[in-house]
């Protein structure tokens, strides 16, 4: 195969029988048109334009093989096109369970509504993905924002918060404190929320060394099953606020604890001004602003 550089310039040449026109199209210099077309004459060893004046003109050679190269940029065109299109058409969002369920699942219909030219997709699961590998756009992440080759975004400081059902508390309280807790049945008694928790109120037993507890792998499950009477979970406050002012869920024992990790908005830096990936930051972060302001207090979303 001829370089490929060269068989793009002698289409386009080709095409409009004008190394002129073929350079500006290109964004070449004349010189260079033509100099791309003397390489591929020579590595060819036949004669592809006649050169009449200040004319050229395609030989029978240069005719037989325009047409061919033309239909396959053609066809290279659309289907770049047809990619591109797919690509900018479809957001795909990674995310916890959690997260996907308690909170992004009840308010992306309003991000849709925004924009109804995109079809988002979410991509709930626990485990980090790989943005490049597993097709995807970008993600919500908890941590200290720093993941090797990409960028993040703060939307939120998260609060955790020992929570159970109304009616538990009822049975087991009042709680006089910490150690109270500690000596008391807790769901996911080794969740390592737990660990920050008695941390951050001085109690240095350590939480998996309490009584036993049920065991369960998503913090979905945790709060669900301490609405259901279970036992204490330990939950991230902003994410059960519908459940809490509702009255389904009460603080085991006040506290106010700050989450090492936060809330992220991660993407690859190439992607940071696609369309798409900026609609939903921008929207994203516009909404904890919004829950921020509303919470002067820091009662759900700590400062």
């Amino acid at each position: 195969m001829p370089p490929l550089s060269a068989i793009r310039v002698f289409e386009a040449a080709a095409r409009r029988e004008n190394f002129t026109a073929a350079a500006l199209e290109l964004g070449m210099t004349q010189a260079a048109v033509s100099y791309q077309v003397k390489l591929l004459e020579e590595r060819l060893g036949l004669s592809l334009f006649q050169r009449i004046g200040r004319k050229v003109v395609l030989t029978d050679k240069g005719r037989d093989i325009a047409p061919v190269l033309t239909r396959a940029f053609d066809q290279m065109r659309q289907g770049f096109a047809a990619l591109t299109q797919d690509h900018s058409a479809v957001l795909t969002i990674s995310c916890t369970n959690s997260f996907a369920h308690l909170w992004l699942a009840p308010k992306i219909g309003a991000f849709q509504m925004r924009h109804p030219q995109l079809a988002v997709r979410i991509q709930a699961e626990d485990g980090v993905v790989d943005l490049a590998r597993d097709g995807v756009d970008l993600a919500i992440r908890g941590g200290k924002g720093q993941w090797p080759g990409l960028e993040a975004t703060l939307l939120t400081h998260n609060r955790l918060v020992p929570m159970c059902s109304p009616a538990w508390l009822d049975r087991h309280g009042p709680i006089a404190g910490a150690e109270a807790l500690h000596a008391l049945p807790r769901l996911s008694p080794d969740d390592m929320w737990w660990h920050e928790w008695f941390a951050a109120m001085a109690v240095e037993a350590d939480p998996a060394d309490g009584p036993p507890g049920i065991a369960l792998d998503s913090q979905v499950m945790e709060g669900r099953a301490a609405i259901g009477g279970q036992g204490v979970a330990i939950l991230n406050h902003f994410l059960w606020k519908m459940e809490i002012e509702s009255g389904l869920l009460v603080e085991a024992v006040p506290s106010y604890v700050r989450e090492i990790a936060s809330y992220w908005v991660v993407y690859p830096p190439h992607a940071r001004n696609t369309p798409k990936v900026k609609a939903f930051r921008d929207w994203i972060v516009a909404a904890f602003a919004a829950e921020i302001a509303a919470d002067p207090e820091g009662r759900y979303l700590p400062r």
